[in-house]
């Protein structure tokens, strides 16, 4: 048996542990009592969001786009409902009918402005929050949408200019795979202005990939010196690539736009970069915002768009981002 002195220092030691253990037991009673009793989550009341596009059929970024607006519906507690149409007075039609169907918001495209302002413009007249995503950035405003979501798309096309330049490319031709497009017609006027070679536009039809390939190979046979193709959607550069061959061009080609075939060539070195713009976030944001415009008020931006690109994507990157654009949300 120990003296008096030792057992009462032991006797403390074990107070002390006993005490410890109390408050470690304590710490984590409390934190599961803050998980319990902390706040809900918030739950609003349902609302319906219609998404209008000009997108046509097939094209694969419009996939992304509605998954990241279905997502964010989820969360949102959100009917989410999508709608297309590729020429602009169908789309200004569809805007009119999510009108009438007393719709909580709109989300849409400015692609062909003038044709749909008639219809944006009554929507929000109506009482009805419109955002717009993608395109026509300089329009939204002024037609009375509460933001703008998307990537600067004359920025983009100079980030396009500024990799042909990187590469000693002096003569390109950019794909424009839809008449009319402000959008696709800013992204030209980009590479342009960038571009320290010369760059020509080419019209094609983008519904028809067929088509498009054989209207590519036609001008490289036509000029040798092109030694470029810029493609302004991810669909059109395998055609692009199947051009080149055709024609027995030696061209690089670039493109727009992300999918799981570009990431291919990416890596292949068939396609030497894109340009991403994050359609995902384009989606996710937009319907999050017409949710906290609901919720508060809330409108982020700033009166200005909410940018989501451009990034230029190389092969290097492919190993982080393939995983992403499997999933469909890069």
């Amino acid at each position: 048996m120990g003296s008096p002195g030792r057992r009462a220092a032991r006797a403390a030691v074990a107070l002390v542990a006993v005490a410890a253990a109390g408050a470690a037991c304590g710490a984590r009673d409390g934190d599961a009592t803050r998980r319990v009793q902390g706040p809900e989550p918030v739950r609003t009341p349902t609302m319906t969001v219609v998404m209008v596009t000009h997108a046509g059929d097939g094209d694969t970024f419009w996939d992304v786009v509605r998954r990241g607006a279905r997502d964010a519906a989820i969360k949102d507690r959100v009917r989410f409902r999508y709608r297309h149409s590729e020429d602009g007075p169908g789309q200004a039609s569809l805007i009119r009918d999510a009108v009438r169907e007393r719709s909580d918001g709109i989300i849409t495209t400015l692609a062909k402005p003038a044709e749909v302002r008639p219809a944006l413009t009554a929507a929000v007249d109506a009482g009805v929050p419109v955002v717009t995503v993608n395109s026509g950035a300089r329009f939204s405003r002024e037609y009375g949408a509460l933001a703008h979501i998307g990537q600067d798309e004359g920025a983009a096309g100079e980030a396009a200019g500024d990799e042909l330049n990187k590469h000693g490319l002096r003569s390109a031709l950019c794909v424009l795979h839809e008449q009319g497009s402000v959008a696709l017609e800013e992204r030209c006027a980009g590479v342009r202005k960038a571009f320290r070679g010369t760059a020509r536009n080419l019209n094609v039809r983008g519904t028809d990939l067929s088509a498009t390939r054989a209207a590519i190979a036609a001008r490289l046979r036509s000029d040798g010196r092109i030694d470029a193709v810029v493609t302004l959607g991810a669909p059109f550069a395998a055609a692009a690539v199947a051009a080149k061959h055709d024609a027995g061009s030696r061209a690089r080609v670039g493109t727009f736009d992300l999918n799981a075939e570009v990431v291919g060539r990416l890596g292949s070195g068939t396609v030497a970069f894109a340009v991403d713009q994050q359609p995902y976030l384009q989606g996710y944001l937009a319907v999050d915002q017409l949710w906290l415009h609901a919720r508060g008020a809330g409108v982020v931006g700033g009166g200005r768009p909410v940018l989501t690109g451009p990034t230029v994507v190389t092969g290097k990157e492919v190993p982080r981002l393939d995983k992403y654009v499997a999933r469909g949300t890069r």
